[in-house]
Parts: structure tokens; sequence; C-alpha cells
């Protein structure tokens, strides 16, 4: 069993989306959550190999589909996503990956982080909407800021763009919330093995 401090869970979110506004009565809801476990042990004190680093520090990675119940997948959502309405339809309720967040993942325990607020703040409207409990405990880091700040950029970057500053590969689909989650991870590991990832508040 992991302790608070052990284990960060990295969560990246897909939802529906339009090329402008939403249709009448339609809201956008998650369709995808992607999480990759982080050790953030892996980066204490060692410099071993980048590929070896996050070989170590990435220790699982999961996805779960969601299925929407106000939306539907539009054309662009599956351009940008790669997901299509017949996929996400396979999924489970909003309220059900919540508790499988919570019951599997111990979303409610660990310390978890994003890139950029959206995600947190998705979450927060769509359970106060739908009158589903929060399944994420208070330690939330926004990624971006300490990566901005231990590279010393101006402005914070996009996770397409931040890869390029580490000089990381861009692994798998952008826009995939588990790929997403998975290139989030390592970046979290380099922030990490440069001494500047902050320390868990629980």
């Amino acid at each position: 069993m992991d302790t608070v401090s052990e284990l960060l869970n990295v969560i990246d979110i897909e939802a529906t989306c339009w090329d402008g506004q939403p249709p009448p009565g339609a809201v956008s809801e998650i369709i995808e959550i992607g999480l990759t476990v982080v050790d953030l042990h892996a980066a204490n004190g060692v410099s071993p190999a980048r590929t070896e680093l996050r070989a170590r520090g990435r220790v699982s990675r999961h996805r779960i589909l969601v299925r929407p119940a106000r939306s539907t997948v539009s054309a662009f959502c599956t351009e940008l996503t790669g997901l299509a309405q017949a996929e996400v339809d396979t999924g489970v309720s909003f309220a059900d990956a919540c508790r499988l967040l919570a019951s599997e993942h111990r979303a409610g325990i660990r310390p978890w982080a994003s890139w950029g607020d959206y995600d947190r703040d998705q979450f927060t409207r769509q359970c106060r909407a739908t009158g589903t409990r929060y399944p994420f405990g208070r330690s939330h880091t926004n990624a971006k800021l300490p990566f901005t700040a231990s590279y010393g950029l101006r402005k914070r970057p996009g996770m397409a763009q931040a890869l390029k500053v580490a000089g990381l590969p861009l692994e798998g689909r952008h826009h995939s919330g588990a790929d997403d989650a998975w290139n989030i991870a390592a970046l979290i590991l380099e922030v990490a093995a440069r001494g500047a990832w902050p320390e868990t508040t629980t």
C-alpha cells in the first residue's frame, strides 16, 4: 500500500467539444480520463538516463471511457481526440468513473496533477451539475507552474511545446487522454529530477 507522498496520479481528460458553440441543450462532458501513476521517488537523488528515469517513474497507465449523458461526440471532437460516439457509448457513466477513481486509484488520498487547471475545473463543474461526489483530494498541482519556473520560461507552455522545451518525444497521440497523461508524467519526472517539483501537502 502506498503512502500519500509516494505516488502521484497524473490526470488528463478529453471532453465533448464543438467547432464553435455547442448545440442547444448540450454541455461539454468528460468522455475519457487518462491516468498515469508516477513514483516521484524515482527522480530523487539519482541521475539515471532519461529513458530509464521515465520507465522507472511511470509505474502504470490507465484509461477510463465515459459515456456522455447530455451531449454527443461531434465530428470535430472525433478529429481532435480520435474518439467516436460508438466508442464512448461503451464507457461507464460519469458517476461510475468517479467511483472507479476513488476505489481503484485512491484519488481521494493520493495527490494529483494535471497540465493546467482545466481538468480540475471540468471535474468540479460536472460533479456539481450531476450531484456526483468529487473524487479527488485537495492536493492538486498545476504541473505547468513548476515546469515554467524550472525552465525559466516567460510564458506557460502547452504540453506539446513543453515536451519540445524539455527535449522529450511526444509519445502516442496528442489529445488522447491516456497518451497525454503519459507524456505529462514524463514532464513531471523531469521537473522532479531538477529538484523543482513542490512538496506534497495533505
